[in-house]
């Protein structure tokens, strides 16, 4: 079966001071709604670049719901097989 799904991302980046917090979540095609945070912390000598903060915060975030993906879709899988799955990541 040939099938194309899209998918929405709410994604939501705070810039705090020296801290950047990154937050992501999704609902999947079955329902279930899943969440992923990431930070990240300029140490007080690095120069200010945003930048650098959101795409680290952000990974992070990603990182976190992509590891929430894989325990879920190997949750998934052992129901079918009756017995536990692991997936590496």
């Amino acid at each position: 079966m040939n099938e194309t799904h899209s998918i929405t991302l709410n994604l939501q980046v705070v810039e705090a001071g020296a801290k950047t917090t990154a937050d992501v979540g999704f609902t999947t095609p079955g329902g279930q709604a899943l969440h992923g945070h990431g930070t990240a912390r300029r140490h007080p000598e690095d120069p200010e670049v945003p930048q650098i903060g959101d795409e680290i915060a952000i990974a992070r975030a990603l990182f976190e719901l992509a590891h929430k993906l894989l325990d879920n879709a190997s949750s998934d899988i052992g129901d079918r097989l009756h017995r536990r799955v692991h997936l590496p990541a």
